[in-house]
């Protein structure tokens, strides 16, 4: 029987599962969330770029998993697992999975990997695995080290390189630290393998493993010692990325195990613009009163809004026949495909004297660069060839006077109201917390600008009161107090700010903002980027000055006040789409350090990514959890729902909220994220999708 408390993990599993209709491949994920059998790994990987969602309930544990393929060759999983016979006891641990060689026709695939890598080391093991398939045969084989060397088969052999293989570290302290001291350690070494056999004709998978783990930890908390090493499983593909297993364990236990798998990295074909009729063609009557017919960029501004993008100004120059147009994007999530539209668009409407365009591309209120693009229809069908290779990408170019520019409303208050859900994962205490509220959210447009958001949240339902557990940290409470914001404070303010963004000039760009910043802070900053053209180097400044607000959401504020600083610096790699972030300073509990982001953006707008922040914060005044680290996702709305829109969900998940390395997380090292999609590598990496 399911315990009450793992109700709303399995919510979040299922609505996972809703979406992984766009892998079209099963996933093969253990009940330890990462790829393998029912509990040993193998050496497979999952699709490069997949996201997988593991629930999995055993007579011993009951483990909750996040596997993503950061690499090809990489895979990384966050566990988070309950022991039954401890009152659900939940302990948090980490496995990464390297691909040494790929399968060939005579040689398996082989990898290595390690579990509980930088956690309470319960689970700690290291292994080094081959799988060969043979027909609907796929044979695994590996070697154990910790855990999965069970009770021994064989001296360890690293033994005879150092002594310091001999003894396995136990003592883990705090956890959270990377325990690379009992790496492939311990006296022992012993097998583990199995075999995964394909039904014909079906979706179903029969399994069957030895997994030689004696389960140390599980006997000493009350369960009983396996009666066999061996475990048999059926795994069903019941819909495309999502599994159900079923598993007898030991000749003893039953297991459950459902998994979930997206492609955040499956990119959809390449839009076509919604079928609608021109303005040239419509009738005085369709078109809006407070557009002129007569002005052609009036009728391009009417048909561009409609197509999923913004033009903000456009400038022609006789002299050179070309048009200057600023334009921003709403909908394709591959910014040169909004770039293709503007230019068919734009043929139709300009005069006929221009003959080519340099469209300026503005993306959060940053102008980042122009595209050169000749125009069209200026010559024939034979010579198309021809003018696409003179596209070009340029610096941004200042227009000293600008014929148009659209007038959007100011001081006109645009109101947004949605449900709305926060979801505190991997409490120490239960797998999930959870608020259900109404969110009011306002925007308006002020002058020179200057743009006010805030937002109030309606509390309907949540179970963050249910947590009792109090911060083991010693420093000042900056985060760690979550929970009372959550619970006198379920209803109220969540935001008020006024915030500009632009360019200083071409290569640097910058914000400012100031009011209530966020659910626990008020104050007023800025930040500015240098990101020279073309280059992969960027570099930026943030400052904030923040008071702490009252825990019940108001206008209220705490006694605690202090200042932020931080010098970045950003590597655009050429490696997998990743990019790499290390912010130096001063975080909100006045501790000194640096923190290290890494994160790989998709075509599709997807983003996944890590960080792990260290500061002069010792791991006994830190806590539990030893330092600050955690897992970053940008899920975009538009490829999930099918909308036409670029808007995001973005969460952050820790594995405990602890004060020490903590900034404002929305207003520090923002911008260069921001720009993401609009960076001149991703331009020119699909500039061949933008076809005359």
């Amino acid at each position: 029987m399911l315990n009450s408390k793992l109700v709303v993990d399995l919510r979040v599993i299922l609505i996972t599962a809703c979406y992984s209709i766009l892998v079209s491949k099963p996933s093969l994920s253990s009940d330890f969330g990462s790829v393998g059998l029912i509990d040993i790994p193998t050496a497979r990987m999952s699709n490069d770029g997949s996201l997988l969602a593991t629930a999995a309930v055993q007579s011993r544990t009951n483990s909750y998993a996040l596997t993503y393929q950061a690499t090809p060759w990489l895979s990384s999983t966050f566990r988070y697992t309950g022991f039954t016979r401890a009152d659900f006891t939940y302990d948090r641990n980490y496995e990464v999975k390297f691909r040494l060689f790929k399968e060939s026709e005579f040689f398996p695939q082989i990898a290595t990997g390690l579990r509980d890598i930088a956690g309470s080391g319960l689970w700690s093991s290291e292994y080094l695995v081959a799988s060969k398939k043979i027909n609907n045969f796929d044979l695994t084989l590996g070697v154990g080290w910790g855990r999965l060397a069970g009770r021994g088969d064989l001296d360890n052999p690293l033994i005879q390189l150092s002594d310091k293989f001999e003894n396995r570290q136990r003592d883990v302290g705090f956890g959270g630290k990377l325990s690379y001291k009992s790496f492939f350690s311990g006296k022992k070494i012993g097998f583990f393998g199995g075999v995964r056999y394909a039904l014909p004709n079906a979706p179903v998978d029969l399994m069957l493993e030895f997994n030689p783990d004696q389960y140390d930890i599980e006997v000493s908390l009350g369960s009983t010692r396996p009666k066999s090493p061996l475990s048999m499983g059926v795994r069903w593909a019941a819909l495309p990325g999502i599994n159900l297993t079923f598993s007898s364990q030991h000749h003893k236990e039953l297991g459950i195990e459902l998994s979930a798998m997206l492609d955040t990295k499956l990119l959809s074909s390449k839009p076509t613009s919604p079928l609608f009729v021109s303005s040239l063609d419509m009738g005085d009557e369709s078109f809006p009163d407070t557009l002129d017919k007569m002005s052609w960029y009036d009728n391009l501004l009417f048909d561009v809004e409609r197509s999923g993008i913004l033009i903000l100004e456009a400038t022609i120059d006789e002299a050179s026949k070309s048009a200057t147009i600023v334009m921003g994007n709403t909908y394709y999530p591959l910014w040169i495909d909004a770039i293709d539209v503007m230019t068919k668009l734009a043929d139709l409407h300009l005069p006929l004297s221009v003959n080519k365009f340099n469209i300026i591309v503005e993306e959060e209120g940053y102008r980042i660069h122009s595209l050169y693009v000749p125009r069209p229809s200026s010559a024939n069908t034979s010579k198309l060839k021809l003018l696409e290779q003179e596209i070009r990408i340029r610096p941004v170019t200042q227009v000293k006077k600008v014929q148009h520019r659209t007038s959007f409303f100011t001081k006109r208050i645009l109101l947004d109201i949605n449900l709305a859900n926060r979801v505190q994962l991997f409490d120490p205490d239960d797998p999930a917390r959870y608020q259900i509220y109404a969110k009011v959210g306002i925007r308006m447009m002020m002058p020179n600008n200057w743009i006010l958001s805030g937002a109030y949240d309606y509390d309907i339902s949540n179970n963050f009161d249910e947590s009792t557990r109090l911060s083991d940290s010693r420093i000042q409470k900056v985060r760690s107090d979550v929970v009372k914001y959550l619970t006198e404070g379920d209803t109220g303010l969540d935001s008020l700010y006024v915030q500009k963004r632009g360019n200083l000039n071409k290569e640097i760009l910058y914000r400012v903002f100031g009011g209530v910043l966020e659910s626990m802070y008020s104050g007023f900053g800025g930040e500015i980027l240098y990101q020279p053209f073309r280059s992969r180097v960027a570099f930026g400044l943030s400052m904030n000055w923040v008071k702490q607000r009252d825990y019940d959401k108001t206008f209220k504020h705490l006694r605690f006040q202090t200042s932020t600083a931080f010098a970045s610096m950003y590597w655009s790699s050429p490696y997998y789409n990743l990019d790499f972030a290390v912010h130096a300073g001063k975080y909100l509990a006045r501790d000194l350090g640096s923190t290290l982001e890494i994160r790989r953006t998709f075509d599709n707008g997807w983003m996944v990514g890590v960080w792990a922040t260290a500061t002069n914060v010792s791991s006994r005044d830190f806590g539990e959890g030893s330092f600050d680290k955690g897992l970053f996702f940008k899920i975009p709305l538009g490829s999930l729902l099918g909308s036409k829109t670029r808007g995001n969900y973005i969460t952050r998940v820790r594995p405990i909220q602890r004060d020490g390395g903590q900034y404002l997380e929305d207003f520090m090292g923002t911008i260069f994220w921001d720009i993401r999609a609009a960076r001149y590598d991703v331009f020119s990496n699909n500039v061949d999708r933008l076809a005359l």
